[in-house]
């Protein structure tokens, strides 16, 4: 099935932009936009056996000969490591290395300036469910994101807008793909099904949506005290657990598959 116009295949799943306001032709935007990820993609995918890291990863490539995007995303991934404890790691179980946690969410926020670059006043990216826009004019509309119901992917369980406080939505979990995301040693199973963070920025919602899921309900306690961010955790019980700042009633809003989100 052909992409929509404004949407690309990366990463394993489908980026959308949405633009507006003046700026250069939208199809060179949104290709620009395609180029980063690719880039990305190129240097840190662990399905691609010719990418940096998995080089590193079969002993062809020492870490520290590896260019400079790669080593730079591993330095970020352990101050986060630091940052919550170890409920969000980039190393698997095996020791081999894996930057999806920060990956996705460095192509968006360079995208997204790509975006800037090319003269966009008002754009919003969505990458399978991680949701970044740029900051909303004083007195113009905030960008509605809905998060849709784990337990009914055609169904939303929550909005939340963007571009103001908020830029970024972050959304991990089993619902989509199944459980794939480690767990810190010795929690068991992890309590959430679904974690949403909203944050100024991307990197902070994805890699905390990420730690949540992994550490369960102290992980979700002390980033909720630590970090300026909203949270919505669906336990296995399809029960909601939500810091103050996220409305529980879900509005009408688009919703965009594969992903937690909707963007309009």
């Amino acid at each position: 099935m052909p992409l929509p116009r404004g949407a690309f295949a990366a990463m394993g799943t489908v980026v959308s932009a949405r633009l507006g306001g003046e700026g250069v032709h939208a199809d060179a935007a949104v290709t620009a936009a395609a180029a980063v990820f690719a880039r990305w993609e190129t240097r840190c995918s662990l399905f691609d056996p010719r990418s940096e890291l998995s080089r590193v990863n079969r002993g062809e490539l020492v870490l520290a000969d590896a260019g400079d995007e790669v080593r730079d995303a591993y330095a970020i991934a352990l101050d986060w490591r630091a940052r919550t404890g170890g409920a969000f790691t980039p190393h698997r179980g095996d020791g081999a290395i894996d930057l999806n946690g920060v990956v996705k969410a460095l192509a968006i926020a360079e995208a997204g300036a790509a975006l800037e670059r090319a003269g966009f006043e008002r754009w919003g990216l969505d990458a399978g469910g991680d949701v970044l826009v740029a900051p909303v004019a004083p007195g113009a509309p905030p960008w509605q994101i809905g998060i849709v119901d784990p337990a009914d992917r055609g169904a939303l369980l929550a909005r939340i807008d963007l571009g103001a406080g908020r830029l970024a939505v972050a959304t991990s979990g089993s619902a989509e793909r199944g459980d794939h995301i480690w767990t810190v040693p010795g929690a068991g199973p992890t309590p959430f099904v679904q974690v949403s963070v909203a944050a100024r920025d991307i990197l902070t919602a994805d890699v905390l949506a990420t730690a949540i899921v992994s550490g369960g309900h102290e992980a979700l306690d002390e980033s909720a005290d630590r970090f300026d961010v909203d949270v919505l955790a669906v336990r296995r019980d399809g029960s909601l657990l939500a810091t103050p700042g996220w409305p529980r009633a879900a509005e009408p809003a688009a919703v965009t598959r594969p992903g937690g989100a909707g963007v309009r």
